[in-house]
């Protein structure tokens, strides 16, 4: 038996619990072949959506959540991994349709994994979690389109949020000058010791503005959508890229041509899910490279997994900044 967050959905309605499970009731080893501990998980945008039953994120029922985790492989039958060995999973559909990692035990795919880098210990791992990783990403694509510092100012949207408040650290300290944005007025000064150089006011972007507006940002990383994606890329300057990785605000985009065409804007799309393991791995080296590890007291806070489904709630009413670490173990 293992302790775990169970989503059930049935005749009685949906329901959120802390359960003792049989860890009979993993998926089987046909559909995943490596056993694992997971020490921390993470409450992530998603995960909040799922235990608060917000939106259909869950395919498969019951459903244990947490698209994140890192901990110690208990059983292998797959080359890459033996028992002992540290892992962080991100995405591929844990905790969706999958059996994810806020629980003591899960049964998952070796190629999802990746090895838990030095620098990291599993905690501080799940402090970057998805949110760290896919904001990595976001960096990654800024410089594979010639991003360099010096080039201009780079907008940040979502800023209090785990996306924004890694992509915050991490381009600060490559030498960019950042402008964040956010809703929470009581954040500037979170943000700024982050390395935010200005914070703006988010209702500046989330009204719809004109199709092209003046030019000011070198490139964007974007986790909310909506309106606020359509005012920042009409903002940025010629030639710049603009890396979409949210949809806080929505899932629409109600833009125009106009700074594809008139100015060669780069809307690059960033999928943390299902992204390529050689990817995901080049992510986390370069995260273990270029975050501040110090920085992750400042981003993320802790709750034990006995107050998830209440930190669950909370995320969704907008109470919560940074990131959020489970910690499994009671």
């Amino acid at each position: 038996m293992f302790r775990g967050l169970l989503l059930e959905k049935g005749e009685g309605g949906f329901g959120a619990r802390l359960a003792e499970i049989d860890e009979s009731r993993l998926p089987g080893a046909d559909l995943a072949d490596v056993l694992v501990q997971p020490e921390y998980s993470t409450l992530n945008y998603k995960d909040a959506l799922a235990i608060t039953n917000r939106a259909p994120v869950v395919r498969a029922w019951p459903m244990v959540p947490g698209i994140d985790g890192a901990g110690t492989v208990l059983e292998s039958a797959h080359p890459d991994w033996k028992p002992g060995d540290r892992f962080v999973l991100n995405g591929w559909g844990v905790g969706e349709t999958h059996w994810g990692c806020l629980a003591e035990r899960a049964r998952l795919k070796g190629d999802w994994l990746v090895k838990l880098p030095a620098a990291f210990t599993p905690r501080q791992a799940m402090a970057i979690g998805t949110a760290g990783y896919t904001a990595m990403l976001c960096v990654l694509a800024l410089e594979s389109h010639g991003v360099v510092p010096g080039d201009g100012e780079v907008l940040v949207t979502g800023a209090s949020g785990g996306v924004g408040s890694v992509a915050i650290a991490l381009l600060a300290k490559l030498g960019h000058r950042v402008v964040a944005v956010s809703g929470k007025p009581d954040a500037a000064d979170y943000l700024k010791s982050l390395g935010a150089a200005e914070v703006l006011d988010r209702a500046a972007f989330t009204a719809p503005g004109k199709p092209l507006q003046k030019e000011r940002w070198a490139a964007v990383v974007d986790a909310v959508g909506s309106h606020t994606l359509a005012n920042a890329l009409a903002q940025t300057r010629y030639g710049g890229v603009v890396a979409a990785c949210g949809l806080a605000q929505g899932l629409d985009l109600p833009a125009s041509v106009a700074p594809f065409i008139l100015r060669g804007v780069t809307l690059a799309g960033i999928d943390s899910v299902m992204a390529p393991k050689a990817r995901r791995e080049a992510a986390w080296q370069r995260l273990a490279r270029d975050l501040d590890a110090t920085l992750l007291e400042r981003i993320a806070s802790e709750v034990s997994l006995d107050f998830a489904i209440a930190k669950a709630a909370e995320l969704m009413e907008g109470k919560v900044t940074g990131r959020v670490v489970v910690r499994i173990a009671s």
